[in-house]
Order: C-alpha cells, then structure tokens, then sequence
C-alpha cells in the first residue's frame, strides 16, 4: 500500500486536555499533541503510566472531547458535531478493544458483537451473518453462544475484538488490549490483531507497555509530559 501523505485519515492539532484538581487548579494531561494517521498504517503510542496515552486515545476516538485542538476524521471536524451526531459517527467509523472487554454479561458472544450493528440500524440478518464471519476469524466459530463467562479471558478478548470490526471501522483504537491477559493469551491477540488489521487494510492505533507488540507497528509515537516526544 502506497502510505502518501495526502492519505491521512485522522489528524488532530494542538490537542490539550486537562482536569480540575485540588484548590481550583488544572491538571494538563496533554499540552498540545499533534497526530496524523494515514489509511492502512498500524501506529502505537508508548509511554510510561499517567503520561496521557488512554487520555489520547479516547480524544482520538471521541469519548471524551479535548480542552483544546481539533481532531479531523475523514475531513469531519468531529468536536464540530452535537452529542448525537457524533455518538453516531463514533459508532459507524471507530471501532475500540479496550483492557477490559466490557463484553455485556448476558448476552452471547454473538449477540455482543452484534449489538453496534444493530445500534447502527442495520439490516439484522446481515448483521448476524457478518457477526458470525468475524467470529469465526477470531477463532471462536464453535463459541457463538457462549456467554461472557463461559469463555476464557482470550477468548473473551478475541470476541471485543470481533465487535470493533463490526461496523466495518475506517480506524481501530486499541488501549492495552493484551495488558490484562497472561503471556500465551496476549501473544496469541497480539498476533490476531495484526493479522487481521493488516488483511483488512484497517487503520489502527494502539496505546501500550508491551515493547514488543509496538516493534510490529508501522510507527511508533513517545508520549511524555503530556506531549510527543521527539
């Protein structure tokens, strides 16, 4: 794939981000972050703990909007749009794996994946099809029923990652996917993930420790003190 730089899907300028604190004070988690993401590029941001890089990512993927600083997706100046347009647009364009699945407790594997296709007003047949495709993926095509706690930690994982590819997502935002999983079951993501984002030609930004699940990504991005580091 031909990475030019007129290819940039996201790109987010002076973003800044900061929290009341104690005796009326700001906290400035991020101070100004520049990003660019180009369509089909694989990107990890890495830094040590409370340096910004979830604070980043759910900025970059909408759930909570900046202090300060644009974030374009697609030429949409997303922060531009009301509370409803952009839950729409996060759900039909953004995808998340998050450190915990937050799969819901009793509904199917299936039936998890399903659901933002279903918030999406999709066809349900086509829905359920295509569910059913992605699990089979993931390697989960006999556990289609199973609920949440009839599948092992990976398993469920492997079922979160299912569900952001759903909605067929122009970009996939990961937080520590692999943090909460023991060494085999985060090899085994690590490798899915790759396998898949890079078969799909999916744009995907992963927030991690795990130097070696960054050393396979297209660019690497430092985060510290609240800025990239150059």
């Amino acid at each position: 794939m031909n990475k030019t730089t007129e290819s940039w899907i996201l790109t987010a300028k002076g973003v800044r981000k900061s929290y009341p604190s104690a005796h009326s004070q700001q906290l400035e988690v991020l101070k100004g972050i520049d990003f660019r993401l180009r369509a089909g590029e694989i990107v990890a941001v890495i830094g040590p703990s409370g340096v910004g890089k979830s604070t980043l990512l759910h900025i970059l993927g909408t759930l909570d909007r900046p202090t300060a600083g644009t974030v374009q997706i697609e030429n949409n100046d997303v922060f531009s749009l009301g509370d409803a347009g952009l839950s729409a647009f996060r759900n039909q364009k953004i995808g998340f794996v998050f450190q915990f699945h937050h799969l819901l407790p009793d509904f199917t594997a299936l039936e998890n994946v399903a659901i933002p296709g279903f918030i999406a007003r999709r066809n349900p047949s086509e829905v359920i099809d295509y569910a059913k495709v992605l699990l089979n993926d993931v390697g989960l095509g006999s556990r289609l029923n199973h609920r949440p706690r009839e599948l092992s930690g990976g398993e469920q994982q492997r079922v979160a990652f299912a569900r952001a590819l759903i909605n067929d997502p122009i970009v996939i935002l990961a937080d520590e996917p692999s943090g909460n999983l023991d060494y085999a079951n985060s090899l085994a993501l690590n490798d899915l993930m790759w396998k898949i984002v890079k078969e799909t030609g999916k744009s995907f930004i992963v927030a991690t420790h795990n130097q070696m699940l960054a050393s396979q990504a297209d660019r690497v991005i430092e985060l510290f003190d609240g800025q990239v580091k150059s």
